[in-house]
C-alpha cells in the first residue's frame, strides 16, 4: 500500500479577509484553534479556502505563512489541482518549495477530460513532484467523476497516496472502499457522510465542519476506529443537521457565517461569492446553537 499521509481529521481551512485582504491574524488563529484540537492535518487552498478568487501571490503568502505557523505540528497539506495540466504541476512544485508535506489535487473543470485523461493527469502531477499526492474528486463542481477504475489505476503511481471522495454517490463510496483496499487511502469529503466513510474503513476526512466543531468530528473518528458504532450514530445525529445546513449556500460562505457569529474571522467573501442572506445566517447559527 502507498504510504499514508495522514489518519484522522484534517480540516480544510478557510481564508479570512477583512476590508478585501487577508486577515492573517486571523488565520493565525485558526491554525492554533485547529491544532489545539487535535486535528491531523491542515488543508490550505482547497475548496473551502477560496483559492481561485486569490492572486498567485496571495496563495504563496497563505502557504508561507501556514507553513511557518504549523512549525511541523500537524500535515500540511496544499491545494494545487488545475483544468491545465501545466499550471497544476507548477503549482504542486510551488507548494513542494513552500514546505508543503503534501498536495491535494482537484480533477479538471470545465473541459471535462476523460477517464484516460485523469490518469495522464494524475501521474504527470505525481511524477513531476515526487512527493505525496491526494487526488480530489468532487463532480459536483469540476462535472468530472473519478471513477472506480481509474483510482485504482493512479493508485499505481507510488506519490499518488489517497482520495478525497465527494461524489455524494453511496454505492460508489462502498466500490471505492473495497477497491482501494491495501492500495491508497481513502478520505471522505462528505461532512454529512462521514460515518459512512469511517464505518466502511476510510482513513479519515478532509472536513468543513471542523473549522467549527473540529473536536465533535475527531471524537466521531476516533469512537469508529474503536468499532463503538452505537455511539458514532449518536453523535451522527447529533451533528447530521449542523453539516446539512453548511451548505444552505454554496461553500465556504455558511461556514464563515458561524465563524463570524463565534468571532472566529469575519464572514467577509470575495466575489464572485457574497455574504450569506440574513434567512441562511439565522438557520446556520440556530443549526450551530443546537448542537449545545
Amino acid at each position: 500500500m502507498n504510504q499514508i499521509l495522514f489518519k484522522g481529521v484534517a480540516t480544510a481551512l478557510v481564508t479570512p479577509f477583512s476590508r478585501g485582504e487577508i486577515d492573517f491574524p486571523a488565520f493565525g488563529r485558526i491554525i492554533e484553534r485547529q491544532i489545539g484540537a487535535g486535528v491531523a492535518a491542515l488543508v490550505v487552498l482547497g475548496t473551502t479556502g477560496e483559492p481561485c478568487t486569490l492572486t498567485a501571490a496571495e496563495r504563496t503568502k497563505l502557504v508561507s505563512f501556514a507553513k511557518k505557523q504549523i512549525n511541523g505540528r500537524v500535515k500540511l497539506v496544499v491545494g494545487t489541482g488545475s483544468n491545465n495540466t501545466r499550471e497544476a504541476v507548477r503549482n504542486s512544485l510551488e507548494a513542494k518549495k513552500l514546505g508543503a508535506d503534501g498536495l491535494l489535487v482537484v480533477t479538471p473543470y470545465y473541459n471535462k477530460c476523460t477517464q484516460k485523461g485523469l490518469v495522464k493527469y494524475y501521474n504527470a502531477i505525481a511524477d513531476a513532484v515526487k512527493m505525496p499526492v491526494l487526488a480530489y474528486n468532487v463532480p459536483g463542481r469540476t462535472g468530472v467523476t473519478v471513477a472506480p477504475a481509474t483510482a485504482v489505476e493512479i493508485a499505481k503511481n507510488p506519490y499518488i497516496v489517497g482520495l478525497k471522495e465527494a461524489g455524494g454517490n453511496l454505492a460508489q463510496i462502498c466500490q471505492l472502499s473495497h477497491a482501494l483496499k491495501g492500495k491508497m487511502a481513502l478520505y471522505s469529503g462528505e461532512d454529512e457522510a462521514n460515518l459512512v466513510y469511517f464505518a466502511l474503513g476510510a482513513h479519515g476526512c478532509i472536513s468543513v465542519a471542523s473549522n467549527v466543531i473540529p473536536k465533535k468530528i475527531i471524537q466521531l473518528f476516533d469512537v469508529c476506529q474503536v468499532g463503538d458504532f452505537k455511539q458514532a450514530l449518536e453523535l451522527h445525529n447529533a451533528m447530521y443537521g449542523f453539516c446539512g445546513a453548511l451548505f444552505c449556500e454554496v461553500n465556504p460562505i455558511p461556514v464563515k457565517a458561524v465563524m463570524h457569529h463565534l468571532e472566529l474571522c469575519g464572514d467577509d467573501m470575495r466575489a464572485p461569492l457574497t455574504v450569506i442572506e440574513d434567512a441562511n445566517r439565522a438557520k446556520v447559527v440556530e443549526a450551530y446553537k443546537n448542537l449545545e
